[in-house]
Formats: structure tokens, sequence, C-alpha cells
């Protein structure tokens, strides 16, 4: 014999639960294990711009891109921050507050095969994201550093890391970023995530792109 009560029950539990998934988002994807936050006192993360700060601005003032006053700063990297969180949820990078920029950071498992610079097409999505809200978001210096992990020669690695970073600016800039703001370096082996590397997974960490957002101040 069907128990009515316990039926009505059950379809009003799933019509709440449909309701209720039509006001949330899908559960984020689970961040791998192996990809774990760098301190916020890297050495590399603290310095000046890629190429220096005067060229870089005159760059920017070329392109007619307004600088940041004093007081407006703060909420506008907060302001960025918020906006670069709500469009890569999900998408298992990491988006971090570093002396006074942002890094968004990303495996180079999810952006290039090993041993090569070629973006994947299966990636595009997740750097048209960053993209996105990078080019409305002009007033600020766009960094791009790459890292490997310690397989090969630091000659070798150094060289890939170039190659991988220029890949990524010139994927940003072709997806509306403007030129001027961007510069690239690769760093090789020099920054790891983990010194030394004891497991795959490790490596696989070390192996990252980074693109850094510093305020343009004039």
């Amino acid at each position: 014999m069907i128990n009515y009560r316990s039926l009505r029950a059950i379809v009003a539990g799933c019509a709440i639960a449909a309701l209720a998934g039509c006001r949330t988002a899908p559960p984020p994807m689970v961040v791998p294990a192996s990809f774990t936050p760098l301190g916020v006192n890297a050495p590399y993360l603290m310095g000046d711009v890629i190429g220096g700060l005067k060229a870089r601005q005159a760059k920017m003032r070329a392109a007619k891109i307004r600088p940041l006053g004093p007081a407006e700063a703060g909420a506008y990297l907060a302001d960025l921050d918020s906006e670069l969180r709500r469009q890569t949820a999900g998408m298992g990078l990491d988006v971090l507050q570093v002396s006074g920029s942002i890094v968004v950071r990303i495996p180079a498992t999810f952006t290039f095969d090993a041993g090569s610079a070629a973006i994947k097409p299966t990636t595009d999505a997740t750097l048209l994201e960053i993209a996105r809200t990078v080019k409305t978001r002009n007033r600020t210096f766009v960094d791009v550093l790459a890292h490997t992990d310690t397989s090969g020669t630091p000659q070798t690695n150094r060289a890939l890391s170039d190659k991988r970073a220029a890949a990524v600016a010139t994927y940003l800039a072709n997806h509306g970023v403007s030129k001027a703001r961007i510069a690239s370096r690769g760093l090789g082996e020099l920054a790891p995530l983990y010194n030394p590397e004891t497991s795959e997974n490790q490596k696989a960490a070390n192996r990252r792109i980074e693109i850094r957002l510093v305020p343009y101040r004039g």
C-alpha cells in the first residue's frame, strides 16, 4: 500500500531542492591536492614589474591609459580581486594578494603539454575568463611569469619557461588586453613551490603560470 503522506513529503522535498538549485551555482571543481599556494613573501613576487617601472609607465602613457590616484588603488584592487574570484570560481586556480598586487596562479598541466609551449585548446576557457576581466580593468600592469620543475637542465628549463610566458602573454593580447600593459618572463626552476621535489605531484605543482596584476600609478 502506498503511503501518500510520505510520497507528498518526498515530492515537496524534491521541489525545494530544485528551486534551490536554480539559485545556486554548481559545486566548484576540487583543486588538486598538489596545487598549494606559495607563501606571499616569495621574493620574485615582491620586486619591480618586468622591464622596470619607468619603462612600463611610459608605455601606459603612450597608450593613453589613466593611472590610479593614491586614494583609488586600494578599492580598485579589491574590486579586481573580487571579480577575478567570481570569474574563475571552480577552475582550480589560485587568486592571491601579494605585496599590493594580485597574482593568478595556473598549474601548467592545465595549460601546456610536457615539454611544449603551445597552449592547449582545452584551456582556452580558463585564460579567456581571465582575459575578459583583465582587459576591462586596464589600470594595471600585467606580468606573465612561467615556471618549470627541475627536470632537465637549468638552461633548457629557462628557455621553455620563456616561451610559455610569451605564449600566455600573446594569448592575452589577442583577446583584448592592451599590449602596452603586458610583459613576460620565464623563471625556469628558480622559484619552486616544492624544494626539493620528492614526488611527481610536487613536480607538477612546480610547473605553473602566474599572471601578476600591479596597480598602475602615475
